[in-house]
């Protein structure tokens, strides 16, 4: 809140006090110049009173103490200030006695009970102030706090899709360059093809990877891609059975989910396996869920960065997942009759 504003809403607020106070007294009895002065004294004071209290508070970091030093300082400070503002009417309103400026009612109440209630009514006005100050404090932190966790959140999503679009070129370009500089001379129309494949691998992962979720059609049309180019590198070793309901083409999947399912299972399975074997592939939706499930040849072994070299693993496949899965997302492992089946249920 800039310093303009402030002062307008603590004038505002000051002069309602000071109007209300007068409203009051005037229902009592006959309204005199003097007791007007004094009571637009006194709300002058609480304005000053309540800007010296917020300094202090901004100042000595009331806000980050424990709770029981800023209850300290919040009920301690308010009946000090208030005292000494009384003291200071007290004193005015004499000196303007004295010198034929003010003059009260002679039946005009006065003595230490008098100051004693004044002085605790004033108390009460500063700790309502206090507490709505805190408050309105407090809130915005709070509110700041959450931006700040979102805008965190936002940046390791992001962070982590750097990360899927570093993690998918080393091993597998390398592999792919090189497997096309042979069949350049062996066969190029086949190395035309795989080019091509390359090209689209390549330009899905810089183009999708920065989205929340992608058209399945547009993944199944990278994975495929994916997989030739796979095909090429592991020969007969690598074969894939395709099993995808027509109705879950219209679905959206969050980009490179299930590439990297893919990738995990010629990487810890296909590649590890004596003679490879087969991946299947099986997506089905059922309702407003989609099914995912990648099962491959070996045994399972929890998939992590020292086990598995640049994998990014089941880790990061869950984090996608609790990203972007939407509601009743899960990511779950069966291994069995050595088969390791990976299965993902999203939200279509």
């Amino acid at each position: 809140m800039t310093t303009g504003k402030r002062s307008a809403i603590q004038a505002l607020l000051w002069s309602f006090y000071a109007g209300l106070s007068l409203a009051m007294i005037a229902s009592f009895g006959p309204l005199t110049g003097s007791m007007a002065f004094v009571m637009v004294f006194v709300a002058a004071g609480l304005w000053g009173c309540s800007e010296l209290l917020r300094a202090l508070a901004l100042r000595h970091g009331w806000l980050d103490l424990p709770p029981r030093g800023l209850l300290l300082r919040l009920l301690g400070l308010p009946p000090l200030m208030a005292f000494a503002l009384q003291l200071l009417t007290s004193a005015v309103s004499w000196t303007g006695i004295q010198l034929g400026l003010l003059a009260f009612p002679p039946g005009m109440p006065r003595g230490g009970l008098v100051m004693l209630g004044y002085t605790l009514n004033t108390s009460v006005l500063l700790w309502l102030w206090l507490a709505v100050w805190v408050g309105v404090h407090m809130v915005n932190r709070w509110r700041l706090g959450e931006i700040a966790k979102w805008q965190a959140e936002t940046a390791a999503r992001e962070l982590e899709l750097q990360v899927l679009r570093a993690q998918i070129n080393p091993h597998f370009l390398f592999n792919a360059l090189n497997n096309l500089r042979a069949l350049v001379n062996e066969d190029p129309a086949r190395a035309r093809e795989m080019l091509s494949r390359l090209s689209n691998t390549l330009r899905h992962t810089l183009q999708h990877s920065a989205k929340e979720r992608v058209p399945l059609a547009d993944e199944l049309a990278v994975v495929r891609d994916y997989v030739a180019l796979e095909q090429l590198h592991h020969e007969e070793r690598l074969r894939v059975d395709w099993q995808v309901d027509a109705a879950a083409e219209a679905a959206s999947v969050p980009p490179m989910l299930l590439q990297l399912m893919v990738e995990n299972a010629i990487k810890h399975g296909i590649a590890r396996t004596p003679g490879g074997g087969v991946v299947n592939i099986r997506i089905a939706r059922e309702g407003e869920a989609l099914q995912i499930a990648v099962d491959n040849p070996g045994r399972w072994a929890p998939w992590s960065g020292a086990q598995a070299g640049t994998g990014l693993g089941l880790t990061h496949l869950r984090e996608r997942l609790r990203h972007a899965g939407g509601r009743g997302a899960d990511c779950r492992i069966v291994d069995a009759d050595g088969r390791v089946q990976v299965c993902m249920t999203l939200a279509a």
